[in-house]
């Protein structure tokens, strides 16, 4: 690969990385061959991922892999503990070739149940298939050590290393340890616990293993029916108490959920123009997610979401070689299929998978777009000036938007700020500022239209571009003024818009029309953001203004108008005397001794203009 290849690859690679969410999930590395060569999880998905692309990597096999990816997909979980179980769910199931390469040169433990009389069941890095029946790897120790606790809570294998045999027992040749004293084994080596229900624990437990917690549970139940029905009271609390162990076990996770077997889920998302839709499939398999994929299909003849739909899932379940009996979908199916049902949850474990699914589908849509426009800036700025007008009806885009503001105290230096957006970004060169000239006293109307009178007169008279939208920094009031002097005295056609905020000073609707109506807006999308962000910024750049001004009137001094009093005489006068108050009670010979005579004397009459006249 040459270096511009490899470059264009990290780029991409990146651009992936960078539109990621920080949410908990599971992320596979795929290599040029789309293979998955592996499989992580994290807390935080973009934070774990990028770490992988920091310079200051210096792990060798760290670089190695990193060398090798090729594409990177991920999928978004709700908690921590989910993104475990997804994550040991995929390395088990596609079993990646650097998943144990990577963790210091160490594989991952497994669970082995051995091939004794008695089987032993503990966790192990060794492998010897000769030996006993080995499950997993697992790569969170964690979630595996929370396995061997229950199946030591429900079954209670024994622990101890001497080969126990049928003769053995027979003869007598065994002693309990201090497990059997302490409850930990039912001492199986001198007959307290027989060789048959040994061995039915130990299938239970190969069961739990397999993930397959609802057979488990079910058999369970079953055992403490019959034991109740035959007055053994003792037994059924017992296994009444397995099952409550068991149930809880699972209710840990919202991965894998025992009320579950064997379902295909499907949900559909449109992007904003409905010209490409988003499948998100995930498949279920005792309790456990084993594939999730977003899938997207591009609209060719404004297809609706159904027709989408019944098209897409019998593609996607013969890719995945699916014969799941049932199909959770978001909504009505009017098709049909033969070899499955489709159902539509309203609450439990399907309905958290349906929301599950969504989820995904939606932060996939919101990854291809932000990649999108990562490549092409202008494109999110067009967006959202389209999704604008649309809002708005508006007869062309909002290409040239302006924003008024104004900002007085009790009506004393009273101004007013005009800020410009095109194409949805700030043009500061443009930006206006306003002292206002006719107005006496705090009236904010008749201030807005003496500065809206004063911008578009002098548009028109030096033949400037009009705007597209102008928005107020008010509700129906500041609307109704400034549209009473475009439209009623200058004669123009441009649409109004304005902003309201609430008694906390927050922006909560955006108005329209004659007379104004409430315009519907997510108050979360990244277009009611903007439109915020045009609001605070005239509001900053008016007040800001009006800050500046009234510092300058509080700075004043009347030595300022004293007409041939430099600085320096200034500076001279205040550091002797102190006061402006004090200089006005000074005699002339004090005020000449510090400034000289003709100075000195042009001071002293300013301050009393009566020895001038009889002079």
């Amino acid at each position: 690969m040459t270096y511009e290849e490899n470059e264009k690859r990290l780029a991409y690679l990146k651009n992936i990385v960078l539109n990621m969410p920080d949410k908990p999930g599971s992320y596979q590395f795929y290599d040029e061959d789309h293979i998955i060569i592996y499989v992580g999880k994290a807390k935080r998905l973009k934070q774990r991922v990028s770490s992988y692309f920091h310079k200051e990597v210096d792990r060798f096999k760290t670089k190695v892999l990193v060398s090798k990816i090729r594409d990177i997909s991920y999928t978004v979980v709700n908690t921590e503990e989910d993104a475990l179980l997804l994550e040991n769910s995929l390395i088990k199931k596609y079993n990646p070739r650097y998943n144990v390469l990577l963790k210091d040169g160490k594989t991952y433990p497994s669970i082995c149940i051995t091939n004794e009389y008695f089987p032993r069941i503990f966790k192990t890095r060794t492998i010897n298939k000769n030996y006993g029946t080995y499950y997993g790897p697992f790569p969170h120790v964690g979630s595996m050590n929370a396995i061997l606790d229950i199946i030591k809570q429900l079954y209670k294998p024994r622990t101890c290393h001497q080969p126990i045999t049928k003769e053995g027992i027979q003869q007598g040749k065994y002693k309990p340890c201090l497990e059997y004293h302490i409850h930990n084994c039912d001492a199986p080596c001198i007959s307290k616990q027989s060789y048959e229900d040994y061995q039915e624990n130990m299938n239970q437990a190969r069961e739990i293993l397999k993930g397959n917690t609802r057979e488990v549970g079910k058999r369970l139940y079953e055992l403490m029916i019959k034991n109740a029905e035959c007055l053994k009271f003792e037994v059924a609390q017992d296994l009444k108490r397995k099952i409550s162990l068991l149930n809880d076990f699972v209710s840990k996770s919202e991965v894998v959920s025992h009320t579950i077997d064997d379902v295909d889920v499907f949900t559909i998302v449109d992007d904003d123009n409905r010209r490409n839709a988003y499948i998100n499939y995930i498949h279920v398999r005792k309790g456990t997610i084993n594939q999730s994929f977003t899938f997207e299909y591009k609209r060719k003849l404004e297809e609706s979401d159904e027709e989408l739909l019944i098209t897409a899932i019998p593609d996607i379940r013969e890719r995945f070689n699916s014969h799941a009996k049932e199909i959770i979908v978001p909504f009505d199916m009017e098709w049909r299929m033969k070899d499955a049902d489709f159902i539509i949850p309203k609450k439990g474990d399907k309905k958290h998978l349906l929301e599950l699914s969504e989820m995904n589908g939606k932060q996939y849509k919101f990854d291809r777009l932000k990649q999108a426009e990562k490549l092409n800036p202008e494109q999110r700025q067009t967006r959202l000036m389209k999704e604008l007008q649309n809002k708005l009806k508006l007869p062309k885009l909002p290409y040239h938007i302006e924003c008024f503001d104004n900002s007085n105290i009790s009506g004393t230096d009273a101004v007013a700020g005009c800020i410009v957006y095109k194409k949805m970004k700030p043009s500061r060169k443009d930006y206006r500022k306003y002292n206002i000239k006719t107005v006496t006293g705090p009236d904010d109307y008749a201030s807005m239209q003496e500065v809206v009178r004063r911008r578009y007169s002098r548009m028109l008279k030096e033949q400037q571009p009009l705007p597209d939208l102008i928005i107020t920094d008010g509700g129906k009031g500041q609307m109704d003024v400034v549209r009473a002097v475009i439209e009623g005295e200058l004669h123009l056609d441009i649409p109004i818009a304005g902003l309201a905020k609430d008694n906390r000073h927050r922006t909560n609707e955006l108005l329209y029309g004659q007379p104004p109506q409430t315009i519907g807006l997510d108050i979360k999308s990244e277009l009611f953001k903007v439109l915020t962000q045009i609001q605070d910024e005239v509001h900053r750049y008016a007040i800001t203004f009006h800050r500046n001004k009234r510092s300058k009137h509080a700075l004043h001094s009347e030595l300022d108008d004293i007409k041939g009093l430099g600085p320096k005489g200034k500076e001279d006068l205040l550091k002797q005397l102190k006061s402006v108050k004090q200089i006005q009670a000074a005699d002339n010979q004090t005020i000449i001794s510090i400034l000289g005579k003709v100075k000195g004397s042009l001071v002293y009459q300013h301050f009393h203009p009566e020895t001038a006249e009889t002079k």
